[in-house]
């Protein structure tokens, strides 16, 4: 994984900070100081990331967005 894509995961982490316990607010503030560092995480570093950002995140549901852009008939 690249340097690019430790700083997507840490960027999209940062708006749940808050509903983190507190081994998990630990290990990501020691992830944001490995990534000021400069340092490219391990293979055990990254894949306790990526399952920390799969816990949290919530992709949008964008189907409750299609009634706003559908095509009105009746021209």
């Amino acid at each position: 994984m690249s340097y690019r894509d430790q700083q997507k995961y840490l960027e999209e982490l940062r708006k749940y900070e808050k509903k983190f316990d507190h081994r998990e607010l630990d290990d990501y503030k020691m992830y944001v100081k490995m990534h000021k560092d400069e340092e490219e995480f391990d293979s055990v570093t990254l894949q306790r990331l990526v399952e920390l950002y799969e816990k949290y995140y919530e992709p949008v549901d964008r189907h409750k967005y299609d009634s706003f852009f559908k095509r009105k008939d009746n021209l």
